[in-house]
């Protein structure tokens, strides 16, 4: 078995998916202009049946959209398909001043003549990406409108001026939005019909002890604990409307405990990265409570590191 693939059958995901898998990898190759875009996540995602669901989605050439609350891990899921897939992965960042010729490309000069210069779908299309539409309920919908014909049954490009470009048949689309965050709006019921939905769940502490052990082998157990309880109780709270989600950050939360290895106490570390995301005093202290209650102040490097 290919060794990126080996965490899926850790899991449990269906033999048969990861045999297709392996086989779609052998089918497409990797262009050499594109190598460089095949990317290892940054962490495992964890959870069978949303990857199986996903990678079902994917063999049968759907395009996918993930949704749900903050820090379900809807990046590293996408991040983690293109990885499985190996395939060139292409970012697309949506906000309410992305348009159209970002995303499929726009005229330059060059040599003394005019040409096109490739957008990140248009390169995504040629090359077999995985084009990973982010917070794509952001973007205005003169700019999502370009890619109709692109998500669905024709998988082509129009381009104004220029020839019309078939899609790689080993490319796909994987959008992600959050819920209620500011310059957000309901996408296009016709946009929305063009992907799978999948709706992410909340971590677990299953699902964290996963992503912990695989990221912190060294790491003592009971240390692990406390921080994942950390990210709980701040979940718990955000759930009950009694914080906001700034504060309800994995991504922060890992990172103090790799900062935590340099020799920073865990108190600190975790001040950095979880609770000074949020700039109100009142959530601040809820905040800092709940951390106490967890890391102790008077904790070094080596109550968390063996």
């Amino acid at each position: 078995m290919i060794e990126e693939l080996r965490f899926l059958e850790e899991q449990g995901v269906s033999p048969v998916l990861i045999r297709q898998v392996e086989e779609f990898r052998n089918t497409y190759e990797v262009p050499a202009e594109a190598a460089d875009r095949v990317v290892k996540p940054s962490m495992p995602f964890y959870g069978r049946e949303i990857l199986e669901m996903a990678i079902a989605g994917i063999l049968q050439g759907e395009n996918l959209l993930l949704t749900g609350p903050k820090a379900t891990g809807k990046n590293i899921l996408a991040e983690n398909l293109a990885y499985i897939f190996h395939r060139p992965t292409y970012n697309v960042s949506f906000h309410v001043n992305t348009n159209s010729g970002d995303l499929i490309g726009t005229d330059t000069f060059a040599e003394n003549e005019v040409r096109l210069r490739k957008g990140t779908i248009y390169r995504c299309a040629e090359y077999g990406g995985f084009g990973v539409l982010d917070e794509i309920n952001m973007a205005k919908n003169d700019a999502v409108s370009v890619l109709h014909a692109t998500l669905d049954y024709r998988r082509s490009i129009d381009v104004p001026g220029y020839d019309k470009i078939d899609l790689h048949p080993a490319a796909r689309f994987i959008g992600t939005m959050n819920y209620g965050y500011a310059g957000t709006k309901e996408l296009n019921e016709a946009l929305v019909s063009r992907f799978l939905v999948i709706d992410m769940p909340a971590q677990t502490e299953e699902t964290l002890q996963f992503i912990f052990g695989k990221m912190f082998p060294q790491a003592k157990e009971a240390a692990v604990e406390q921080f994942i309880g950390v990210f709980l109780d701040l979940q718990l709270k955000a759930l009950n409307s009694e914080i906001s989600t700034k504060a309800l950050d994995l991504r922060g939360l890992l990172a103090a405990m790799k900062i935590v290895d340099t020799g920073l106490s865990p108190w600190q570390a975790v001040k950095m990265g979880v609770v000074n995301k949020t700039f109100d005093i009142f959530e601040k202290e809820i905040v800092e409570d709940v951390v106490r209650t967890r890391i102790p102040s008077e904790w070094t490097r080596e109550d968390v590191y063996a």
